[in-house]
């Protein structure tokens, strides 16, 4: 991708058409590193919403998506995912200047996973496990028929990996789907849809709509009777409306939502390990990850030497350009964001906080017209400040101390979020005790953010409801079916 192909002009999918908003409503996508304009983007409506339903459902009842082998579904499925390798370097520079990620990790890590979250699915549905009771004369089996029609809702932070995430295991399943990304993010999601369309994927099968929450182009994505499912990931805030919504319907939804998870570093550790990665879980990312560790524990007998060499790598992390590779940190989302980042910083401070590291903007010709924030490390709290307790999502930490195992376990379960635990310890019974008590979905040790797509992936408490991966996304986007017959003998 050239910069020619900015601005460009970003329309919805629907069926197999290419349409602005029923209205001729538009937004603007702008590069957060310099405030450029990046694309004209379709405002959705209501109708439009709509609309995309009507093609999702035509495409599911009348069409052969649902009808097709997996086999078939899965040779669809494999040809998208090669044509997102042959598109990498373009949809990775895509991700960057419309989301700010670093090209290192859009190009390594997230596009990678795209055609890696298509693959995993299109051969699982052929080699899942199925259930089978003969009895006698009796023979019981289970069949996976697709749900329906999918409203998928995907975030900015990852647009996407976590757009495909939803997307691909429910094409495998046979559903069809109405995706809409998060308005600051809709540039990839555009691209993917027209490079899926021209690998084969049938019209219909995947629609694309752009726009707002409340009453616009999300309100019947999340209220229309004539969805089947509903798959969230974002604020804890915004998953309550989307229950709300499809509670009326009874729609089922599987909502992936906030986090406040503690990483726990233990006087054991190796530092080695758990300084860069403790760095990785907070800052990667540019300190937008719902799983990110940013409540630091670390026991009181290590804390002067861990503090020192987590504060001395914070501060040597590259914060610029995300199109630079030896950027390690780019600018966060948008202003409204930056602003809400700092305000947390400024209270921080005001509940007896002491900042170590970062704490302003920066505002210097590298960032200048950016929404940058540096690297912040925050001391002198408590687990029970506002700070500590609430999603900040951006690159600040908060450094608590514990002397005990069982009071770092209940400091981590202190929270009404539940969507991670990190820890490190080359104690394996701590190790194994900890997580069977952790009130997490996800507990990593000694690593962080390793993923395998069979395992169920999700939260407790306001981090989410439901699992995906595997087994569970199956469980999801299909409605299981219990068949007896009777053999003759």
């Amino acid at each position: 991708m050239t910069t020619t192909d900015i601005p460009r002009t970003v329309r919805h999918l629907i069926g197999e058409n290419w349409v602005d908003a029923s209205d001729g409503s538009t937004f603007e996508s702008l590069d957060p590193h310099d405030g450029s304009l990046l694309a004209t983007v379709a405002r959705g409506t209501a109708e439009d919403g709509s609309a995309a339903i009507d093609a999702a459902r035509v495409a599911f009842d009348d069409g052969p998506w649902p009808q097709m082998s997996p086999k078939e579904r899965a040779a669809i499925l494999h040809s998208v995912a090669d044509a997102v390798d042959d598109h990498r370097d373009e949809l990775a520079l895509l991700e960057t200047r419309d989301g700010g990620k670093t090209i290192t990790q859009s190009l390594h890590a997230e596009i990678p996973r795209v055609a890696h979250n298509l693959r995993f699915f299109a051969d699982y549905v052929s080699m899942a496990a199925n259930e089978a009771y003969p009895d006698g004369d009796l023979l019981s089996y289970v069949l996976y028929p697709p749900a329906g029609v999918v409203s998928a809702i995907s975030p900015w932070n990852a647009p996407l990996m976590l757009a495909t995430w939803k997307v691909a295991p429910a094409l495998a399943f046979g559903n069809t789907v109405v995706l809409k990304p998060a308005p600051q993010t809709p540039l990839t999601a555009h691209r993917f849809a027209e490079i899926a369309l021209e690998a084969g994927l049938p019209a219909g099968v995947l629609n694309v709509v752009h726009g707002f929450g409340g009453d616009e182009v999300a309100g019947p994505l999340t209220a229309d009777p004539r969805v089947d499912r509903i798959t969230f990931t974002g604020s804890s805030a915004t998953g309550v409306h989307i229950l709300r919504a499809a509670a009326a319907n009874h729609t089922p939804v599987s909502a992936e939502m906030g986090g406040k998870s503690a990483n726990i570093i233990f006087e054991d550790a190796d530092l080695d390990v758990a300084v860069p990665m403790s760095i990785r879980a907070i800052f990667g990312g540019n300190g937008q990850v719902c799983l990110s560790g940013s409540r630091l524990l670390v026991q009181n007998s290590i804390r002067e030497e861990f503090l020192a060499r987590f504060a001395e790598e914070a501060g040597k992390l590259v914060v610029g350009d995300p199109k630079d590779p030896d950027t390690f940190m780019g600018p966060l989302i948008e202003q409204r964001h930056l602003e809400k980042v700092a305000g947390y910083v400024e209270l921080a401070q005001e509940e007896g906080g002491k900042v170590i590291t970062g704490g302003e903007r920066l505002t210097g010709p590298a960032h200048a017209g950016g929404f940058y924030y540096p690297p912040t490390v925050i001391t002198g709290l408590t687990n029970d400040s506002q700070t500590a307790r609430e999603e900040i999502f951006g690159p600040v930490e908060t450094v608590l101390g514990f002397d005990t195992e069982d009071e770092a376990l209940r400091i981590a379960n202190d929270s009404p979020y539940g969507l991670a635990g990190i820890l490190f310890t080359d104690n394996l019974n701590r190790a194994h005790r900890l997580a069977a008590r952790w009130k997490a979905g996800t507990v990593w040790i000694n690593t962080f953010f390793e993923r395998d797509l069979r395992l169920p992936f999700g939260g407790e408490g306001i981090s989410g409801l439901g699992r995906e991966g595997g087994q569970y996304s199956r469980e999801f986007f299909t409605e299981p079916r219990a068949v007896t017959i009777r053999l003759r003998r």
